[in-house]
């Protein structure tokens, strides 16, 4: 087996595809041939990717024929007329590389990469000798440990528990062979699940396609039969491209079973399985990653939601990989979500902990969410026992330490209140992309080029080097509040005229309430502030925008007195941290607490927020540049600080600003590298003719006094003066005279000319 050659990874390619990463082998290159045709043995790749319509995979009888050239074959390449042989092979390797990676951005939202998995011969999971492990035996009706072994004899496979005396059974009652309701050939069992045993067969009335056949438990009761069968009848009808189809549900031989759809690739578990044994220890997936197989099933959990079913059972083993994409298995557990009497189904370890009082319910779907991506990204451990409610300290995880924008959008799925939990899945998932970017940003020491849409702020526009909060990216309107459309016709002139008639609406919506906070911020009046924010309060108590205002309201009364700006910083920090809580994917909460945290004296968490914003989105970057510059500079970081300042791109109102910084910073440092590099970038920009003489002033007399100390440059320049102490004295003489000329004062120009005097060279007349 030859080595797989995506970078890191150990693994080798077996039958076209790494088996540690998935990722394809690259197509061979042989030497030219006169007539280039394939070997008539050879035997292109067995696997296949998912059709891109997502239907099921291509059954093993159904494969194309390989008895001629086929397109998965070794290709033929052909050199051009003064092309060598090895580049031939370097440009075959580099494009089948780059077709590789297309296939693999799909996942993720092409954020990032993740190797696709070749479907699988469902043939190869068929079980030899299907049998329960005895730790794993238990009773369908009470949950008693059954069939365990007594001695030296093994475990009855199907007796009467002790506790309950129900009859229990781990026998598969299908063989293969057996043809279900005259329609379903068995092939063999697949798996042992908690409603029974599940069969792989095919479907003889339709191509012979592949298919799942699922027991239904409690179907010895005539009664209890029929309800299973209609519910799966029901589901039958949820039509969704990420969701495992139910084609069927029959009976056989006073059992019924549903028929599904079966779906090649790998389950998220079994992945998780492969890792850890080729590792040799724990080793969880990348978090971008796991966020990307996630993410790529909301869609799905969102589906069943608006159709008013639960889910129920989110975990790895019910997510399969197939070629570039994930479907979500198992519907076994679905259930109504105003169902109040139907057993409810769950993992432990997974299940919210309100269930067992109150029952499930999207909040406690969303919690299986969260508890999947802990299993996911680290090595979990007691889950199922210690902590089956709760998550490990966050500094004892480092998918946490590292990602500090995953941890609160897992802490926050995985609120012990549901109340406190994301209200829907679509604003999960809109929040989980804000947090993949950042993920994904972490890797990088570049600022942003690209900028993401967010669906509560506004983009900051930027203009200087200060931020303050009136700076900040503004909330975005409610498109669908009632009185939008009468606040945009207020006059916006006078804040205090505008609350006065916002205070006398006809509806106290939350946008009006809003409008009336930022009317109190921009006037000083707190109290206006406080009647506003508990309107908001009072409609919904987790209302995280009465948090925002708040901070705002904090950072404004900063004011210039040291003492007072910390404490109005350390004040805004509360209220803001609780914004970046309630929406961790979004980056305006994290600009404003790095802001916060710069007034309040906290440096090192201001410069992690202002790194975060600087690296996850573009429209952030000048804003959270200069809060670097800053902070940088403050410790002493000239470097970092001028780093900062040159990543605010040019198409940025406030580039001329960094700039004239950058040039400032370069000129303090002193040297004659940095005072020429400084002369350069100041003559690029616009100033008027007075600021430029006084830069060029500074400038020259500090030239002068390197001059004096490491002697003359001429091959150097300053702009157009030569680094001589001859030619710098004319140009600093120059200066001086044009300054003057400028200067209203008598008595400064006077003191000018005087200076321009005292550094003319001497001359012979």
């Amino acid at each position: 087996m030859n080595p797989c050659l995506e970078p890191g990874c150990p693994g080798s390619y077996e039958d076209g595809w790494c088996n540690v990463c998935g990722s394809p082998e690259p197509l061979q290159v042989v030497a030219a041939q006169p007539a280039p045709v394939a070997a008539p043995d050879a035997t292109p790749p067995t696997s296949q990717h998912a059709p891109p319509d997502g239907s099921a995979p291509v059954g093993a009888d159904e494969a194309p024929d390989t008895s001629g050239p086929a397109s998965g074959a070794p290709q033929v390449a052909t050199p051009a007329p003064g092309q060598t042989r090895q580049a031939v092979d370097a440009a075959t390797v580099r494009r089948q590389r780059a077709q590789a990676a297309v296939r693999r951005s799909k996942l993720g939202m092409g954020l990032t990469q993740v190797p696709p998995v070749p479907p699988s011969d469902p043939t190869q999971a068929v079980m030899t000798d299907p049998q329960v492990p005895e730790d794993r035996r238990v009773c369908p009706n009470c949950g008693a440990d059954v069939g365990r072994a007594a001695g030296e004899a093994g475990g009855r496979q199907q007796g009467f528990c002790p506790q309950c005396r129900a009859p229990y059974s781990f026998t598969p009652k299908l063989s293969p062979g057996d043809l279900v309701a005259g329609q379903y050939e068995v092939v063999g069992a697949l798996a042992h699940g908690g409603m029974g045993w599940i069969y792989l067969g095919r479907d003889r009335n339709v191509s012979d396609r592949w298919v799942v056949l699922k027991g239904l438990l409690n179907t010895g009761d005539a009664d209890a039969l029929d309800a299973a069968v209609a519910e799966q009848q029901f589901l039958a009808q949820v039509k969704h491209p990420l969701i495992v189809e139910i084609y069927n549900v029959v009976t056989h031989e006073g059992d019924a079973y549903t028929v599904m759809e079966y779906v090649g690739g790998t389950s998220l578990k079994q992945m998780l399985k492969q890792r850890l044994q080729t590792a040799g220890g724990y080793h969880p997936f990348p978090v971008d990653q796991a966020l990307a197989y996630v993410l790529e099933t909301l869609p799905a959990l969102g589906h069943l939601h608006d159709l008013g079913l639960l889910y129920c059972d989110f975990k790895p083993d019910n997510l399969i990989q197939e070629g570039d994409g994930v479907k979500l298995i198992d519907l076994g557990g679905v259930r109504r979500q105003d169902d109040l009497e139907s057993p409810i189904y769950g993992t432990v370890g997974y299940q919210a902990p309100e269930v067992a009082q109150v029952g499930p319910s999207v909040a406690s779907d969303i919690y299986t969410i969260g508890r999947t991506l802990c299993v996911l990204t680290f090595e979990f451990r007691g889950y199922q026992t210690e902590f089956v409610d709760s998550l490990p300290p966050a500094s004892e995880v480092p998918a946490f330490v590292e990602h500090d924008a995953f941890y609160r959008l897992v802490a926050r799925c995985c609120a012990p209140d549901p109340n406190d939990r994301f209200l829907t899945v679509e604003e999960l998932r809109s929040q989980m992309v804000g947090v993949l970017r950042q993920v994904v940003a972490t890797a990088s020491d570049h600022a942003a080029t690209m900028s993401a849409h967010s669906a509560v702020f506004e983009a900051p526009v930027p203009t200087a080097e200060t931020l303050s909060w009136w700076e900040l990216p503004e909330l975005k309107r409610d498109d669908t509040d009632p009185m939008l459309d009468w606040i945009s016709s207020l006059p916006t002139g006078d804040p205090v005229a505008q609350h006065a008639a916002l205070v006398r609406a006809t509806e106290q919506t939350p946008e009006v309430l809003l409008a009336r906070a930022r009317a109190g911020i921009r006037t000083g009046q707190q109290a206006w502030l406080d009647q506003a924010v508990s309107g908001l309060l009072a409609e919904d108590p987790w209302d995280w925008r009465a948090s925002w205002v708040r901070g705002l309201w904090a950072l404004s009364q900063a004011g210039t007195e040291p003492e007072r700006a910390r404490a109005a910083g350390q004040n805004a920090a509360g209220h803001l941290a609780a914004v970046r809580d309630a929406v961790p994917g979004e980056i305006a909460p994290r600009l404003a607490l790095a802001l916060a945290s710069e007034l309040g004296g906290y440096a090192r968490a201001a410069e992690l927020d202002y790194a975060r914003a600087w690296r996850t989105d573009a429209a952030y970057v000048a804003p959270a540049a200069f809060g670097l510059h800053r902070v940088r500079l403050g410790r002493g970081d000239v470097d970092g600080a001028i780093a900062a300042l040159d990543s605010v791109p040019a198409s940025s109102r406030a580039h001329p600003r960094a700039r004239w910084l950058r040039a400032e910073l370069l000129r303090r440092r002193g040297s004659l590298a940095d005072l020429r590099e400084s002369v350069h970038a100041v003559s690029r920009l616009t100033l008027d003719p007075k600021q430029r003489a006084q830069f060029n002033v500074t400038i020259y007399q500090q030239a002068l006094e390197r001059v004096g100390k490491d002697g003359p440059k001429p091959d150097w320049k300053l702009g157009e003066v030569p680094v001589t102490s001859d030619a710098l004295n004319r140009a600093l003489e120059k200066e001086y005279r044009f300054l003057a000329d400028y200067t209203p004062d008598p008595l400064e120009r006077a003191e000018l000319i005087d200076r321009a005097n005292a550094v003319r060279p001497w001359s012979w007349t």
